[in-house]
């Protein structure tokens, strides 16, 4: 119950939050691993001081958990995963979340049920088993921002993320099983055969509702494009409603006789993704960059509030037991052991049939960087307080025992394993450039200088500062210009072309962008030509620079292949429609290229011909030229063709293209306040109504 109390705890825990942020940063201790320290140190505070015992009333519950903070941490995960790259590495990351989940529930169980019973705290199996199944599904959160600080291969940080993600659905799958066999019995078979059949249908069956929602949402939020707050709301709903919708499904629904298990956790994950991979381009673009941030920003309360409560619920438990720390140490051993095994025989067998092989350093930092987190304190908060077992004579219930040694795992990670990652990763050189990255590091070193160069100059001619500050500041980068200028003539000239051609593509998105702002070209051309730039990038990334360069490539990713079958079967365009589009298409990729080309000229005109190789730079022109030629060609063929059709198309884009400059200048306008807000609201609402 919300309380005057609760949600001034609640709003302290992020004032302290916020600070440890920022200690985390100076100290270099990972955020979530301080967070649990500062929750365990508020827990003698609340008790002991009156003026903060309020910090009490905010409790840890498994619907807070479950239903709160559970979607919004699935959805900004979710959300950024490449789909395209996800299916690339499905084999490793299936494995990973299925196989290797498998293995480490079943010897963690085994190896904890021998192991306590040689120091005299005997369990039954079962609860072991239990414990093998919450404590074997890794948590992304305080690695993968390690892997962004170290510079992780983009490949290694995507492995670990979907493994994260996706052994989430399935470790809480295997957990409400086992414990239904605990809570209901085990008869022999026939409890083998239901919890096997329970375990499919959650996965497959939560995969294809969370498509739906997915899918659903994301036409909803395609109609709702023109106003940002609707499509960020939205976005919220789908998340929550989609766990929430599957919970009541799973729990309320059967189907001859059966009920139909579905997870949660799954639907949640596919929907999010289809959301990112497929919805995102409905999304309008102003919004679509606050749509990240402002997820990122649920996610850092729900992680803030999360840890700190774990802390302060460790502090809570009783640690008089006999034995209380070697079998929490035990435990711990247990489990990182597992996890290693878990990892090793797997990774080796699935390489035998990868083309890409998982490199041996990447598995020892699969072994030691797999961190647990919140989702192993929900499934125990799941289990029952009434849960008790026959014999059971100790101190604690069976749900504090698994509580205790769950958030002893949790900090041991926290504290040990991510303290130590960057360490790991520097001994393994994982986080060594690459001879691409290496280059693209030195350019854009000299981009910043030459400009930092320009400004001083402009500044020295307005006489903002002095001779000397000018000639010392002027040494100083000019030095470090010409450093990085020579670091980029040292790289061989296929690499410096291909660095070229992935800031060519960075500025087609760009563009792209702006044009489908502006309904000048449509949602499917948007989706082809995004997908051919990054099967490009892919390409040129992996030093291939046999790119797919002609203007009708266009190979769909998984979802725009399941979306394409269903628009075709529901909807046949006519002969008008396809031209339109075609036209737009080939339009969309001229004036792209004109773009990347009208930038390159002026790579030269801004003297910094020096960071780039002129051979490189003449063959990405030659390359944009062909491009841009051959899209024009096409383009003015459906205009031939259709020379009344097109010419009334023109028309309409030529609106919206004025449209655009209106609204720049309206803009520009308001922000130096040469019009009131009632004035700028109604001057772009009619804008925007003769636009459509």
């Amino acid at each position: 119950m919300l309380t005057t109390e609760s949600l001034l705890a609640a709003l302290m825990m992020l004032v302290i939050a916020s600070a440890t942020f920022f200690i985390a940063k100076r100290v270099r201790l990972p955020y979530t691993a301080l967070l649990a320290f500062v929750g365990m140190a508020l827990a003698p505070v609340s008790l002991h001081v009156p003026l903060f015992s309020f910090m009490r009333d905010f409790v840890l519950t498994p619907e807070l958990l479950f239903y709160v903070f559970l979607p919004t941490l699935i959805f900004e995960s979710a959300y950024n995963i490449d789909v395209r790259r996800l299916s690339r590495d499905l084999p490793v990351i299936a494995s990973l979340a299925i196989v290797s989940l498998l293995i480490s529930t079943f010897l963690i169980a085994g190896a904890l049920y021998f192991v306590l019973d040689l120091i005299g705290f005997s369990i039954p199996f079962t609860l072991a088993l239990l414990f093998g199944t919450l404590i074997s599904a890794t948590d992304p959160v305080a690695v993968l921002a390690l892997f962004k600080e170290y510079g992780a291969p983009r490949r290694l940080s995507l492995i670990f993320e979907g493994e994260s993600l996706f052994n989430d659905g399935t470790a809480v799958a295997l957990f409400l099983i086992v414990l239904g066999v605990i809570l209901n019995g085990y008869h022999g078979f026939a409890t083998i055969e239901t919890g096997v059949t329970a375990f499919l249908m959650m996965v497959i069956g939560g995969a294809f509702l969370g498509l739906f929602f997915g899918w659903l949402f994301a036409n909803i939020i395609g109609f709702t494009k023109q106003n940002e707050s609707v499509s960020i709301t939205l976005t919220i709903v789908m998340a929550h409603l989609t766990f929430l919708l599957t919970d009541l499904v799973a729990h309320h629904l059967s189907w001859n006789g059966h009920p139909l298990h579905l997870s949660a956790i799954i639907s949640t994950s596919v929907a999010s993704i289809v959301m990112g991979n497929y919805g995102r381009y409905k999304i309008s673009v102003r919004a679509e960059a606050f749509v990240e941030k402002f997820w990122e920003q649920l996610a850092f309360i729900s992680n803030s509030i999360v840890f700190i409560l774990i802390g302060l619920l460790f502090a809570e438990l009783p640690t008089n037991t006999n034995h209380f720390w070697m079998i929490i140490l035990s435990t711990i051993v247990i489990v990182a052991i597992a996890r290693a095994l878990s990892i090793y025989p797997v990774m080796a067998t699935l390489n035998f049939f990868l083309t890409e092989k998982i490199p041996r350093t990447w598995q020892h930092l699969m072994a030691w960087g797999s961190l647990r987190g919140a989702l192993a304190v929900t499934m125990v908060l799941l289990i029952p307080d009434t849960l008790s077992f026959p014999g059971w004579e100790y101190a604690i219930t069976p749900k504090e025992f698994i509580l205790t040694i769950t958030i002893g795992c949790v900090f041991t990670t926290l504290f040990l394993k991510a303290t130590t990652i960057g360490s790991l990763m520097k001994k393994l050189k994982i986080d060594t450039l690459r001879p691409l990255e290496a280059l693209q590091y030195e350019e854009a070193r000299a981009l910043v200088e030459h400009t930092v160069l320009e400004r001083l100059n402009k500044f020295a001619k307005k006489n903002y500062i002095d001779t000397a500050t000018f000639e010392a500041l002027h040494k100083k980068h000019g030095e470090r210009y010409m450093e990085a200028c020579t670091e980029c003539a040292e790289h061989a000239d296929l690499l410096a072309e291909s660095a070229l051609r992935l800031h060519a593509i960075g500025i087609e998105r760009f563009h792209l962008k702006k044009l489908y702002q502006y309904g000048e070209v449509s949602e499917k051309s948007v989706k082809r030509i995004m997908n051919k730039l990054a099967v490009q990038s892919e390409y040129l990334d992996e030093g291939n620079m046999n790119v797919p360069e002609t203007s009708t490539y266009a190979e769909k990713d998984l979802f725009g292949k399941l979306t394409g079958s269903m628009k075709d079967l529901l909807y046949t365009p006519t002969a008008e429609e396809a031209a339109v589009e075609n036209y737009t298409y080939y339009r969309a990729q001229s004036i792209i290229a004109r773009k990347v080309l009208k930038e390159l000229d002026a790579i030269e005109t801004k003297g910094e011909s020096r960071v780039f190789s002129l051979d490189a730079l003449e063959k990405t022109r030659v390359a944009y030229r062909k491009f841009r030629d051959g899209s024009t060609a096409k383009m003015e063929a459906v205009a031939k063709k259709y020379p009344s059709l097109i010419s009334e198309t023109n028309r309409q884009l030529a609106e919206r293209g004025l449209f655009k400059v209106e609204e720049t200048v309206l803009d520009d306008l308001f922000e130096k306040e040469f019009i009131t807000p009632k004035i700028y609201i109604t001057l772009r609402n009619q804008f925007e109504e003769e636009a459509v």
